[in-house]
C-alpha cells in the first residue's frame, strides 16, 4: 500500500483463451432474478442493464437462474462512484449449504479519490481465507469494465478486462479441497459494510450521499450449465476438461503470463501466501502452486 500507480499506463489486448463451449449473452430479464431490495435494484434498457442500490435502510441484489458447472463467465460493472467509503459491491459465483464453494469478487469501496480495493477470495467445501487484494490500474467508477472468472477443474482464473490477476490452481494432490462438484449460481449485491470495509472499519458510509448505485451489463458466459440434475455442455467444451489440454500454460499465452506477473507485482496489495504473521507455522500447501 502506498506506492503510486498514476504514471503506470497499460495497453490491453485481448487474450485469447483456449476455452471453447456453448457462449450466449442473456438479458438481464432471461437470466437473472432480482432477489432482495425491493425497488433498490432494477432491469431496463430492453433488459441490457441492471442497477443495484444501497441506503440507509437496505441494500439489494440479484442471482441467476441458471447453475453451471465449470466455464468463463463476463460481466460489465460501473462502481458505485464519488465516496464509496463501507460499501461492498460483491459478484460471485456460489453454491448452497454449510459446505458450499464460491469464487468471489468484492469491490471495497473508498473515499473520493482514493482507490477501490478488489478483493478475491476462494471457497471450497466452506472453507475460504484464501484472499488476495489488489489495486486497479484505472477508476473503476468512470466506465463499464469487465471482470471474468474462469473455472475449469484444473484451475480458477480471475481476470479484470481480459488481464489475468490471479490464478487458483487445483491443488488436491497436497490434499486441499478445490471447488468442481458444486454447481454454483452467480450472485451479485451492494450492501453496507462500515464495520470493516474501508480501512478495517475506520472510515464510515456517509449516509448523506446515498443512495449508492452500481451499474451492471454485458453479461456472457461460455458454461456448462446444470439443470434438474442434469447438465449440458458442448461436446468439444467437455472434452477439453478432460483430455489433458487445459494447463494453464495453455489458457493463457505469453503476454497473458507477462499482465499476471505484472498486476502481481505492482497493484497486489495484499496475498495470503506471504502473510507471516497470519501463518506462523508455514503458509497453506497450495501456496507452493499459487503462481504462474
Amino acid at each position: 500500500m502506498g506506492r503510486s500507480f498514476k504514471n503506470l499506463t497499460v495497453l490491453v489486448t485481448v487474450l485469447v483463451l483456449t476455452m471453447v463451449g456453448t457462449a450466449y449473452s442473456g438479458s438481464f430479464n432471461d437470466e437473472f432474478d432480482l432477489t432482495w431490495g425491493e425497488h433498490r435494484g432494477q432491469i431496463f434498457g430492453g433488459g441490457k442493464m441492471l442497477s443495484l442500490s444501497l441506503d440507509r435502510v437496505s441494500g439489494s441484489g440479484f442471482k441467476s437462474k441458471k447453475e453451471y458447472l465449470f466455464g468463463r463467465i463476463d460481466m460489465q460493472l460501473k462502481l458505485v462512484a464519488g465516496n464509496s467509503a463501507g460499501t461492498v459491491t460483491a459478484y460471485y459465483l456460489s453454491s448452497e449449504g454449510p459446505t458450499h464453494d464460491e469464487i468471489d469478487f468484492e469491490f471495497l469501496g473508498n473515499e473520493t479519490g482514493k482507490p477501490y480495493v478488489l478483493h478475491t477470495n476462494v471457497f471450497a467445501q466452506g472453507k475460504g481465507n484464501r484472499e488476495q487484494q489488489f489495486y486497479l490500474w484505472f477508476d473503476p467508477t468512470k466506465n463499464f469494465h469487465t471482470y471474468s472468472l474462469v473455472w475449469r477443474p484444473q484451475h480458477i482464473i480471475f481476470m479484470v478486462d481480459n488481464v489475468p490477476i490471479r490464478v487458483f490452481n487445483n491443488a488436491e494432490q497436497l490434499g486441499v479441497p478445490f471447488p468442481k462438484k458444486q454447481p454454483m449460481r452467480i450472485y451479485s449485491s451492494l450492501w453496507n459494510a462500515d464495520d470493516w470495509a474501508t480501512r478495517g472499519g475506520l472510515v464510515k458510509t456517509d449516509w448523506s450521499r446515498a443512495p449508492f448505485t452500481a451499474y451492471y451489463r454485458g453479461f456472457n458466459a461460455a458454461a456448462c450449465t446444470v439443470s434438474s440434475g442434469s447438465s449440458y455442455c458442448d461436446p468439444k467444451f467437455k472434452s477439453s476438461f478432460t483430455n489433458g489440454e487445459s494447463q494453464v500454460a495453455n489458457e493463457l499465452n505469453a503476454y497473458g503470463r507477462r499482465r499476471l506477473r505484472w498486476v502481481q507485482k505492482y497493484f497486489m496489495i495484499y496475498d495470503y501466501c506471504s502473510d507471516l504473521k497470519r501463518f506462523p507455522q508455514g503458509f497453506p500447501p497450495e501456496c507452493r502452486r499459487s503462481r504462474v
